[in-house]
């Protein structure tokens, strides 16, 4: 047990740093593999590779129509033209619920949480400007807006963190659904209402705006498909994905298909976006299969039978222990869809048997693995690290906040879910 003691704090550690996951995960994989006296090459060939294949052949192509499709919504304007008539609808002045509303519409429609940080956040700039609002919200604001409620608990959203479940429990996207809305309450409300109670402690003190030095506000630069059009691609997937019950692979391809008619004229710029999207989806693909790995070599050690069997002895109530599990998972490796493909890839199959045995519903252990891996945003988190490298804030200036919205609020609505899926209310 010392050795996954010593391996996570080493993963955490390394990843605190900025060092990439990629080269990190194996080699503290294999420092795992040593302590426990298993054989070296066999954890990493074996072990280590299988759970890394695994999850990659399982979720790669879900990774790369999600990454061209965003890219392609970010590249002909259209997730700007949606964000900037959100924005015009609610308003200069709550240019926080603005942020927020606009990335969780982006989020819902199946653009990537990557792609929707480098179309928000200009935006973002822009109505902060105006509000004469702190740039250390933003990051929290987007946060809140697109790594929370719409990735994990807002019934039928096609994030991958709402995906996973379903191979496990035979579900839909949209499993659990008055728990995902409670959830999403909880997330939303409370959320809005923390940063709009710091917006004002803040500027009390006296922060207020101060550009970036290296500003990229934009107003509106250049002509922008009309918002209806734009909005079209996000509703197509929604609808196919819960309304038709197709499967994520046809309901993106539909997507991508509708953003080239809708923006033939554009042809031009759609094999540079199809390639950066696909190359963005690799790495993205890589980092998590590695994060899996590790885990897979985690689960492979001898005492961690010991430690599943706490976990899972914790609470009588199995949504418990099930959302404990995911939960730290997920914040030991850095990524909610990492931590919940560990978890599901060890005890998948003994929460689908409890499922049955228990008599609670396959869709409440869905949507609570969904839940409780989001609410998992520590330091080393790699999609808040991308996120703080284009904001240009440190954690010290925004970190608190993204704390409470994107972790502690969160938690909350875990509880809330369990206590809903206990009485009956799924």
């Amino acid at each position: 047990m010392l050795s996954i003691i010593i391996g996570l704090a080493l993963l955490m550690f390394f990843a605190y740093l900025g060092w990439s996951i990629i080269w990190v995960a194996p080699i503290v994989a294999g420092i795992v593999a040593l302590l426990s006296g298993l054989d070296l090459m066999d954890a990493y060939t074996d072990t280590y590779m299988s759970g890394f294949v695994d999850f990659a052949k399982k979720w790669f192509p879900i990774f790369l129509l999600g990454a061209v499709f965003g890219k392609l919504m970010e590249d002909t304007g259209a997730a700007k033209s949606v964000a900037f008539q959100i924005t015009r609808i609610i308003g200069e002045k709550r240019a926080i619920l603005g942020v927020l509303v606009a990335s969780a519409v982006l989020t819902y429609g199946g653009v990537s949480l990557f792609v929707v940080v480098f179309a928000i956040y200009p935006i973002a700039l822009a109505l902060f400007k105006k509000a004469d609002i702190t740039r250390n919200l933003i990051a929290p604001t987007i946060v809140l807006g697109a790594f929370t409620f719409t990735m994990t608990s807002v019934p039928g959203t096609p994030q991958i963190q709402n995906l996973i479940p379903m191979k496990t429990f035979g579900t839909t996207p949209m499993a659990g659904t008055f728990m995902g809305i409670g959830a999403t309450i909880v997330m939303a409300v409370g959320g809005y209402f923390w940063l709009t109670w710091r917006q004002k402690r803040l500027a009390s003190s006296g922060l207020h705006y101060i550009a970036p030095k290296n500003s990229t506000e934009v107003e509106k630069d250049g002509p922008l498909p009309h918002w209806i059009l734009s909005l079209l691609p996000l509703l197509v997937v929604v609808i196919l994905l819960n309304g038709v019950k197709w499967d994520p692979i046809p309901s993106l391809l539909s997507g991508i298909l509708l953003i080239l008619i809708l923006n033939a004229k554009q042809y031009k710029a759609f094999i540079p976006s199809v390639n950066e999207g696909a190359k963005g989806s690799v790495m993205a693909i890589i980092n998590t299969s590695a994060a899996v790995g590790f885990g897979a070599v985690v689960t492979s050690v001898p005492d961690f039978d010991r430690i599943t069997d706490v976990l899972l002895g914790f609470s009588d109530n199995p949504l418990i222990s099930e959302s404990l599990i995911v939960q730290v998972l997920a914040m030991i490796t850095g990524s909610a869809s990492g931590g919940m493909g560990i978890a599901m890839q060890a005890l998948g199959d003994t929460y689908s048997g409890l499922a049955q045995s228990s008599g609670i519903s396959p869709e409440a252990f869905h949507r609570m693995a969904s839940i409780a891996s989001g609410a998992s945003i520590l330091p080393h988190n790699g999609a808040l690290l991308t996120l703080l490298a284009v904001t240009g804030v440190t954690h010290k200036e925004t970190y608190k906040d993204v704390f409470i919205v994107g972790l502690i609020i969160p938690t909350i609505a875990v509880f809330v879910a369990i206590i809903m899926a206990s009485l009956g209310i799924i």
